[in-house]
């Protein structure tokens, strides 16, 4: 049985910043002008590295994830902007079903499928579901949270967030208009919120096997209403959240 090693990218700098912080042994290596950490979290083997933008720079590092450094299974963890009405800000999705939502080869097949696989949308491994899971609702059954200070909690009107489970899109765009917003949930109904990143790691991850989770942290409303203060929120709530969930995850793993 092969050494367990946890891949974790994250979408932002600081996000990754908060989960070295996790980290014992630390070792940096430079490859394709990204920075990847190695060390232990809990004793697990782990590898992290923030994700670059967009869905061919994500491919990119959780390709090189793969195959340089081994990784056995990846967690992907970051902001989204929230596409479905129920979600507000500070919430946090599990996706299980990831789509590209710019993916779009009619006629020659139908739009979202992923051309020469046959298939449109991307499940996570259900065992690192479940660790999320559990992780995310230690945090949220506190309703404490006592690592978000309260100016924030006032600042981005914070209430308890809650846990939500379904279709996450990816695409090479940044939403921060309502006319956009609208046509994706027309097309994709089924969506709870959007990013740049998550299906294409998805896609990477599934054809080389390998078990992936993807969790979002619902920073904004992908509309004119975003906050202002968008580093903000990176620095002082979801990169908080980011290393909480991570760390209460690696006490699930075996």
């Amino acid at each position: 049985m092969s050494e367990k090693i946890v891949g974790i990218m994250g979408a932002m700098h600081e996000e990754i910043n908060s989960i070295i912080k996790l980290m014992t042994a630390v070792e940096e290596f430079t490859h394709g002008r990204r920075t990847y950490y190695t060390g232990f979290i809990n004793g697990i083997k782990s590898v992290v590295v923030f994700s670059r933008w967009g869905k061919v720079a994500a491919a990119t590092t959780v390709t090189s994830l793969i195959i340089k450094f081994n990784i056995t299974d990846l967690i992907f963890i970051g902001v989204a902007g929230a596409i479905n009405p129920s979600l507000k800000i500070g919430d946090i999705v599990i996706g299980d079903q990831l789509v590209q939502h710019d993916m779009d080869a009619r006629p020659l097949m139908d739009r979202y499928e992923i051309p020469l696989l046959g298939i449109t949308y991307f499940t996570p491994d259900q065992g690192l579901v479940a660790i999320a899971e559990n992780a995310i609702h230690t945090i949220i059954d506190n309703h404490a949270q006592p690592f978000i200070g309260q100016h924030e909690r006032d600042r981005f009107s914070l209430a308890t967030p809650k846990l939500h489970k379904g279709n996450i899109a990816s695409g090479d765009k940044f939403f921060a208009a309502q006319n956009d917003k609208d046509a994706l949930f027309s097309n994709l109904p089924a969506t709870l919120c959007v990013e740049m990143e998550g299906a294409s790691v998805a896609q990477v991850c599934y054809e080389y096997e390998i078990p992936f989770v993807i969790l979002r942290i619902i920073s904004d409303e992908s509309n004119e209403h975003s906050p202002i203060d968008f580093p903000d929120f990176i620095i002082n709530v979801s990169s908080k959240y980011s290393q909480e969930i991570i760390k209460n995850m690696f006490t699930g793993f075996e």
